[in-house]
């Protein structure tokens, strides 16, 4: 009996480590839209909202709905490159001011963190940001926006902030699932 259960657990410990993305992904569903083309990991037990006149798709955890993730997808202005928008930094500033805080909403978002990075010949920044909304709550955003084919995708994880610490490294492996194609 221990042989075999010895036996499976090294099988599944050299099966793991031998394919990165299997270990990486425990935990996680996949979402892919082939037609805009875009795709991203999600949590098990989250569930996918149908949004009118909003994001392209949302999802939210099944107890804790407030927490979710969303995709938007917008134009780029005479098909610009994510580094001619600006650099991260930049980009994190216009983004936090027009969709995450805009004028009138009561919302203020505070830019925390703005990198680079490539993955297949692809440009993201991954943007965080510390929300503070009309009732004085708190969220944590990470985002990941991209340009590809002439639209911009921003990838969007938002969690209330008394949650962050909890799921804040199962968040950042879903912002970083996220790829245009």
């Amino acid at each position: 009996m221990w042989k075999r259960l010895v036996f499976i657990l090294l099988l599944v410990l050299s099966f793991s480590l031998s394919n990165p993305n299997i270990a990486s992904a425990a935990g996680f569903k996949s979402f892919v839209d082939t037609t805009d083309g875009y795709e991203f990991l999600y949590p098990n037990g989250w569930l996918q909202v149908k949004v009118a006149d909003g994001p392209d798709v949302v999802f939210h955890d099944l107890i804790e709905i407030s927490e979710n993730v969303s995709v938007i997808i917008s134009p780029v202005p005479e098909n610009k490159t994510l580094k001619e928008l600006g650099t991260p930094t930049e980009v994190g500033y216009k983004l936090g001011k027009s969709a995450l805080a805009p004028a009138d909403s009561g919302r203020s978002a505070e830019l925390v963190n703005a990198l680079e990075q490539e993955s297949d010949g692809k440009i993201y920044y991954i943007l965080e940001y510390l929300v503070t909304l009309p009732d004085q709550q708190k969220r944590h955003n990470v985002t990941s926006v991209a340009v590809s084919r002439g639209k911009l995708f921003t990838f969007n994880a938002s969690i209330p902030e008394r949650r962050w610490q909890r799921v804040k490294n199962m968040m950042k492996d879903v912002v970083n699932s996220f790829s245009v194609y």
